[in-house]
């Protein structure tokens, strides 16, 4: 089969929210993550920065090294052929020349997409447009210059901001920030917080340009968000915050129970196997 260019794989990952299709995106953390969907047939792979600074035994908010974070980011792109997107959260950057060395290394790296984020602080202020913009615009430009679209997914932390006193307060704050992130070259917008059915209506009315939404154990379900005309579900740190709870529960029953009956479903070595490469690094 021949391995599809980096170029192609944008090309991809852009049409994926065009097509009037919903793309599901289940985050990963590592590679073998990214293979199993892959392999499940997922069309694209996206990463959750929470999860992999989490797995690594840190907080999320850039508290790892950028360096590390691509270095998994880049792992995570090369052991799959379909397009990975991956979250760099503020961009790892303060200054437009550093926001242009970060986006150099997710090129870099493989990855055909990024999440980039208003919010200076998890329920803290926001960036403002203005200058949101500007980075938005950096990475566009620098991209294409690579000859790669990178298609950017802004997010806006509005409705998690304690900068808004209302819910109707930070919907307005969205709806202007995708208007401004779309005419800053931004493929998709992505206003964290909101998956309930009402809400994605409104932003669906209201926005012209793709959506993202974070999907939690409250949010509608994907045939609602189908219904509305979502073009991106991302699960964020779910899945993994799923996992760890059932590592947790495994070892807290060696401790209690002193048996081995929660290995009883586990892979086997043929099944895991099957989502690994054979050859050296």
């Amino acid at each position: 089969m021949k391995l599809r260019s980096q170029k192609e794989k944008a090309e991809v990952l852009l049409s994926l929210h065009t097509n009037g299709k919903l793309l599901v995106l289940p985050n990963v953390w590592n590679p073998i993550g990214a293979r199993i969907l892959e392999k499940k047939g997922f069309p694209a792979v996206a990463t959750a920065s929470a999860a992999i600074s989490a797995s690594l035994g840190y907080q999320d908010g850039e508290k790892i090294k950028r360096a590390t974070a691509i270095d998994l980011i880049g792992r995570i792109a090369r052991i799959v052929d379909v397009p990975v997107t991956a979250d760099i959260e503020t961009g790892y950057a303060e200054s437009l020349s550093e926001l242009e060395v970060t986006a150099q290394q997710v090129v870099e790296s493989g990855a055909v997409g990024v999440n980039i984020e208003d919010g200076l602080e998890w329920e803290g202020g926001l960036r403002a447009i203005e200058d949101q913009c500007q980075r938005i615009s950096a990475f566009r430009k620098f991209a294409e210059r690579c000859g790669v679209h990178l298609v950017i997914n802004a997010r806006t932390d509005s409705f998690v901001s304690s900068s808004f006193t209302t819910k109707e307060e930070a919907m307005e704050e969205a709806v202007a920030r995708a208007k401004a992130f779309a005419e800053a070259g931004a493929d998709c917008f992505y206003p964290i917080g909101p998956g309930d059915e009402i809400t994605v209506r409104l932003l669906r009315d209201r926005i012209k340009s793709p959506i993202n939404i974070l999907v939690s154990p409250t949010a509608a379900p994907l045939d609602i968000m189908r219904e509305i005309g979502v073009n991106r579900v991302s699960f964020g740190p779910y899945l993994f915050r799923s996992c760890t709870r059932k590592f947790a529960d495994i070892v807290d029953g060696l401790l209690t129970a002193g048996d081995y009956f929660s290995f009883s479903d586990m892979m086997s070595r043929a099944e895991i196997g099957e989502y690994l490469l054979t050859g050296h690094e």
